[in-house]
């Protein structure tokens, strides 16, 4: 029970972070959280970077590739006109959960929702309402108790032996590790660390977004940027709105999107969704510098700043658009429904109908819906509130699709689209699988020879659940320099 002194400590300081808030003033600890950021550079900069940076970024040679798949550290000399050229298929795991304001618990299990028909190589989970939406959390200090119990839950789910690396290898795939020729004769080290790693985790209120890599695609993960934007309560609050991450990864652009649109089944609320989407694409901006350029991940050019400027661009989250009633009313929509008729139903989905007249997520697309719709259940229970008696304490909703995932960029397919069946909230997680094409492409222009040269086995540092950058980057840099002060 939150005692009197506990709540009068928050409290206490309501009024600087609301009036933050309200003139929509950045705020200066608003960093995300990693167990490591990677700043794309070819030189190292030798002091240690405070949060309060405009970049927070644990910054490492270029030449180093941190983490092979034996857990050494490896050192590339780079080769005069030296280019590969691969078009690698990233599998992309993406996973939305409206959790309805409600903790996680210890019991809680998330292997049925993440465990995807194959193991992924990056993992992108958005939840919404992962706090109550009330006055305190909207206009106050953000509560990010919760957030660290989703992490640590994923975390445990993703690094759990049902996801194993021999998997990949058994569907003959090439990693990055053989991309860069690791050499084979060391077969008595043990991996270091854990297979999965938070690569960024971002909360704006109730919208969490983290995205987790395979550990020996660290190296290739560059630019990573967060974007927040509120279009919630006086337009721009945070209990509706976006949270944006944007990376590169050999050279290729990602933004992953995650959203809580504006709620409401009457007429016209869709109209406001598709305002809040126009919004979102509008203010959504990753600031950049010239120090975050790649020049060895083939980045020739700035990294995007818009969301539309990605070469690969995923939107997820409680998109909140509803079943449009026909003629006859909802009793229609019931009917459909208890004959899961999906592709009827669909037919009167809002989304659909937006899109299709071009009001909305022009260029986007979505895969075929064969799913029943995922809000709006009675918690605990496998009933829609639409299934029970009027005199229910419960509103009365149409069920939909509220949680959706919708994408846009080349070489983008979608493998797998479907739901879990977590009983924990009203709404039903979704998730999808995608298969990702990316260009891997590395130029250097040096004119020493071309070799990969190990160095004794040196684990990255990594403190356990989210720490920041600024953590990182103070236990990174001296490993690092150990091994390198005498060539920077």
């Amino acid at each position: 029970m939150r005692t009197g002194r506990q709540f009068i400590s928050k409290t206490s300081s309501w009024p600087k972070v609301v009036a933050r808030k309200w003139l929509n003033i950045p705020n200066k600890a608003d960093e995300f959280h990693s167990d490591y950021v990677l700043q794309a550079s070819h030189k190292l900069q030798r002091r240690r970077r405070s949060c309060s940076d405009d970049n927070c970024y644990v910054v490492v040679p270029e030449d180093f590739s941190v983490f092979s798949k034996e857990g050494w550290l490896m050192k590339k000399e780079p080769s005069s006109n030296s280019v590969i050229h691969d078009h690698l298929n990233l599998r992309t795991f993406v996973g939305t959960w409206n959790v309805g304001g409600m903790a996680p618990h210890g019991g809680l299990n998330l292997r049925d929702w993440l465990k995807s028909p194959t193991p992924a190589d990056i993992y992108v989970i958005g939840f919404q309402e992962i706090v109550p939406l009330n006055a305190g959390n909207v206009l106050g200090a953000e509560d990010k108790g919760p957030a660290g119990q989703w992490i640590s839950l994923i975390r445990e789910a993703l690094n759990d032996n049902e996801f194993e690396p021999s998997d990949y290898n058994k569907q003959g795939r090439m990693s990055f590790s053989d991309l860069l020729s690791l050499e084979e004769d060391v077969k008595d080290e043990v991996e270091v660390g854990p297979r999965y790693r938070l690569a960024a985790s971002k909360q704006m209120v109730g919208i969490f977004l983290c995205v987790w890599v395979r550990s020996d695609l660290c190296s290739l993960i560059s630019n990573l940027k967060v974007s927040c934007v509120g279009t919630g309560l006086m337009g721009y609050l945070g209990n509706k709105g976006s949270v944006s991450i944007s990376m590169s990864l050999s050279g290729t652009s990602f933004c992953f999107v995650c959203t809580h649109l504006t709620s409401g089944e009457k007429e016209g609320d869709e109209v406001k969704r598709n305002s809040d989407v126009m919004e979102i694409l509008k203010k959504t901006r990753f600031n950049s510098s010239s120090s975050t350029s790649s020049p060895s991940s083939g980045e020739s050019s700035s990294p995007p700043q818009t969301i539309l400027e990605h070469d690969k661009m995923i939107w997820l989250g409680d998109l909140n658009y509803r079943l449009v009633a026909g003629s006859s009313g909802d009793c229609e929509t019931h009917e459909l429904l208890n004959k899961h008729d999906w592709e009827a139903l669909v037919e009167k989905d809002q989304l659909r109908i937006q899109q299709g007249g071009g009001r909305v997520f022009q260029g986007w697309e979505e895969g075929p819906i064969d799913f029943a719709p995922t809000y709006k259940y009675i918690a605990n229970s496998d009933h829609y509130v639409a299934q029970t008696s009027n005199k229910s304490k419960h509103k009365q909703r149409t069920p939909a699709w509220c949680d959706r995932i919708l994408w846009k960029g080349e070489g983008v397919k979608q493998m797998w689209y479907g739901r879990g069946e977590s009983k924990f909230s009203d709404h039903r997680p979704v998730y999808a699988l995608f298969s990702v094409q990316i260009d891997s492409k590395r130029h250097n222009s040096s004119t020493t020879s071309n070799s990969t040269t190990r160095l004794r086995p040196r684990p990255m540092p990594l403190v356990a659940g989210t720490g920041v950058a600024k953590v990182q980057a103070e236990e990174l840099l001296p490993a690092v320099n150990s091994s390198s002060s005498s060539r920077f």
